[in-house]
């Protein structure tokens, strides 16, 4: 690897989430290159502007490329040289000239639901420790902003009640302990993860800045599939920069980088984004890669599972599209 005169530039979101993310592949990088210099770039996007504005509004359409285009931007116009993402927000058709160069070893890609105690109800409704989706009475109402969440909840328990609810982490905790409005909602399990949240033994959510009285459990892929890209930290680049392809290939995580492109593979073959209402889960099994998959586009909920090859991810996705849009035209 060749020394270079200038510093890498890394470029992320300002986010709490986006930072504590982008500080996870800095550190990769010095570790891996020490002798290289590394500087991070803030960049505001779409839909860090619009978080208080437009984005609030119940049932708003979400641009492409919300929490992306300045990013790549930036990459494009030569003032960074790698894109920190999350790789659910990043859509699967790619600007020209700009590849994914990289995923970091995968996190806990699955949901957590999240509700208030009994003793910080404060007169609101609250859950002992350990309650699941089934164990909520009728009427009980979730807060989320996530299409493919409510799809599947819908499925399973058609008397729950939804509401919108966005902002960052820390706001949606705080939004859920105090507003009777919200009794439950689902965050993704990495993201608390990454912001120093745990989901303790006891059922106790705890972590700096997590309200008092907050309780959560795990769901399993088969109560609540991930969206695609879930979990995982994707890394951008210029498909013409060399050096930056290399420094990609010391970082890259196989295992985690043919999961996603399966995933995002199928999402693409059903047309879909990040608000479409389908989900898939990809995981390297013993010589095998195994995807999962469920569909609301119907309406109705359809599920797959296809397994083959570890290297050729694209294809299973393809393949695992093709086998829903025959059931779902069948």
């Amino acid at each position: 690897m060749q020394n270079f005169d200038r510093p890498i530039i890394v470029a992320t979101r300002g986010s709490a989430l986006a930072l504590a993310q982008a500080e996870i592949v800095l550190a990769q990088c010095r570790a891996v290159f020490p002798k290289l210099r590394f500087e991070l770039k803030v960049v505001k996007t779409t839909g860090d502007k619009l978080q208080t504005a437009s984005l609030a509004q119940a049932g708003a359409k979400l641009p492409k490329g919300l929490f992306t285009k300045e990013l790549e931007a930036a990459l494009l116009r030569g003032r960074a040289d790698m894109a920190v993402h999350s790789l659910k927000d990043l859509p699967t058709e790619l600007p020209a000239g700009l590849e994914l160069g990289a995923v970091c070893k995968r996190a806990d890609a699955r949901d957590v639901l999240i509700y208030r105690a009994p003793e910080a109800a404060l007169g609101r409704r609250g859950f002992e420790p350990g309650t699941r989706l089934r164990d909520m009475p009728p009427g009980t109402v979730v807060a989320t902003s996530s299409t493919r969440r409510r799809a599947q909840l819908r499925a399973v328990r058609p008397d729950l009640e939804f509401v919108e609810l966005r902002g960052n982490v820390p706001t949606r905790l705080r939004k859920l302990a105090e507003d009777a409005r919200f009794e439950a909602t689902l965050l993704a399990k990495a993201g608390l993860d990454r912001l120093g949240i745990s989901v303790e033994p006891s059922g106790r959510l705890e972590g700096e800045g997590v309200p008092e009285g907050l309780l959560a459990v795990v769901l399993e892929p088969e109560e609540m599939m991930p969206c695609v890209g879930q979990g995982a930290i994707g890394i951008e680049i210029r498909a013409s920069d060399e050096r930056m392809r290399a420094i990609c290939a010391r970082l890259n995580h196989f295992n985690s980088f043919q999961s996603v492109v399966a995933e995002r593979a199928f999402l693409r073959a059903m047309g879909g984004g990040c608000q479409s209402p389908v989900a898939a889960y990809a995981e390297v099994v013993g010589a095998e890669l195994r995807i999962r998959a469920v569909s609301f586009r119907t309406g109705e909920m359809r599920r797959a599972e296809v397994r083959g090859p570890v290297r050729e991810p694209v294809a299973l996705g393809e393949r695992l599209a093709a086998v829903l849009t025959q059931a779902e035209s069948g």
